[in-house]
């Protein structure tokens, strides 16, 4: 009997470095999201980062050129070509970039595009680098396997953008910038007029920081009450706040909504921002759902015209408090 030598598959672990989310959306959207570069510069890269897509020829063999801006203006060229493309299922390409003028990086990526439970699509990115060092250099230089989540986590709210129409109210206080970001950020200021009218707002945690939650009770005028958190996806002092919103219970589940039976979304992301001229300081508030259900999604747009009253009397009791600031 002859023996047929198999060779053993290549185990590139310690090469590799893997992003992967499960987006509840279907997979023709996040293929778009991934391959037209008008949404791929809305997400494409850390928080605080900015991407400008000089080139993006996507096809096999096709080049893509973008630089990624860091927070303190510091320039990222990166170019890479395309070796496969299958659509909706998988995206090869190799890459090179890294730092203006310092250190940069080489690896092929593999992405894929699977369909599961729900309709739902799953994203994994596999970097492939040449060596462990090499892989571990990236991963400590760069911060690769955080700035991979991050990127993920911003895709996620950029496919919640493409599938809702979000809620959006702005206003002007005449105040400067600094008093309004204290009366966001400071616990016992926040404390004192967050919340619908004649609501009673108590903290039960208050952890101001990226990855922290703030965890609170409001008590209703009629003595109900109602539970609900806040986690804190970005902080940009003083111009920018981001934060995913859920009803919750008192040891810091998430819950549906207490007072409807409706499918109202799970959570909600939530953007604050900041602008000053004069001496007046303009809040923008940007609500919509995050990864939600066509059901929940549809519940949020019938709801639009109301959520004017309940965030314009959370804004008016802002400004009652900043009246006596």
């Amino acid at each position: 009997m002859k023996s047929t030598n198999v060779p053993a598959a290549t185990d590139t672990s310690d090469r590799e470095i893997v992003h992967s989310r499960t987006f509840t959306a279907p997979r023709e959207l996040v293929w778009r999201a991934w391959t037209d570069p008008q949404h791929v510069a809305q997400w494409w890269g850390p928080r605080g980062f900015t991407t400008t897509i000089k080139k993006m020829d996507f096809r096999v063999g096709g080049v893509w050129e973008h630089v990624m801006r860091g927070p303190d203006g510091t320039k990222y060229p990166n170019k890479s070509v395309f070796k496969e493309i299958v659509p909706l299922e998988r995206i090869v390409f190799t890459h090179g970039g890294g730092r203006e003028q310092g250190p940069g990086a080489s690896f092929t990526a593999t992405w894929t595009f699977e369909t599961v439970a729900g309709g739902r699509t799953k994203l994994t990115g596999r970097l492939l680098f040449a060596s462990a060092k090499e892989r571990e250099f990236v991963a400590r230089e760069f911060g690769a396997v955080e700035g991979g989540r991050q990127t993920l986590e911003r895709a996620s709210e950029h496919l919640a953008a493409m599938q809702s129409k979000p809620f959006v109210i702005r206003r002007e206080y005449a105040v400067p910038l600094d008093l309004m970001w204290r009366a966001w950020s400071e616990r016992d200021r926040f404390m004192a007029w967050f919340g619908p009218k004649g609501a009673k707002l108590t903290f039960k945690q208050f952890d101001f920081r990226p990855g922290g939650m703030n965890h609170y009770v409001m008590t209703m005028p009629d003595g109900k009450e109602i539970w609900g958190k806040a986690v804190y996806r970005e902080i940009v002092p003083p111009a920018k706040l981001v934060w995913v919103n859920s009803f919750s219970d008192a040891a810091g589940g998430t819950t549906r909504h207490p007072l409807t039976t409706d499918l109202w979304p799970l959570e909600l992301l939530t953007i604050i921002g900041f602008t000053e001229a004069g001496g007046k300081t303009t809040v923008t508030i940007t609500w919509l759902p995050l990864d939600s259900t066509d059901e929940e999604r549809k519940v949020f747009a019938d709801k639009l015209p109301s959520m004017n009253q309940g965030w314009g009397g959370t804004l008016d009791q802002l400004q009652a408090y900043l009246a006596g600031a």
